[in-house]
């Protein structure tokens, strides 16, 4: 707020108002994915209301791997570069998934042991 104050001057009541419902958004993003019979499921609440679906035929190969959001995507959030998407809430860690159609997705996660575990156990 004191930075807002000193850029911008006094903030006003809707000024406030606005800050304080951008900073809510942010933190109610939550990456949610879960790994299913017929793929992988993500969804990105609160901007997406239902799941999207990586059927395992669409994936050519997946692994865990390290990367840097701000460099290779500009930063956190869904991002999309040419020929990649990635989900991504924090932290430098997750899974990237090579699709059939030559498009990658990279999906971020605080559990990437698990979520491989997961697609091993699960991936025809």
């Amino acid at each position: 707020m004191a930075l807002l104050m000193l850029v911008f001057g006094p903030v006003t009541w809707p000024g406030l108002a606005i800050v304080g419902a951008v900073a809510a958004f942010l933190y109610s993003l939550r990456l949610e994915t879960e790994v299913r019979g017929d793929g992988i499921y993500i969804r990105m609440w609160p901007l997406h209301w239902s799941f999207r679906r990586i059927t395992w035929g669409e994936i050519d190969q997946y692994e865990p791997r390290a990367y840097r959001p701000l460099r290779e995507f500009g930063g956190w959030g869904i991002r999309w570069v040419p020929g990649k998407l990635a989900y991504n809430v924090s932290g430098n860690r997750g899974v990237w998934i090579q699709r059939a159609n030559g498009r990658s997705i990279l999906v971020g996660s605080q559990r990437v042991e698990e979520f491989v575990d997961a697609i091993d156990e699960s991936y025809e």
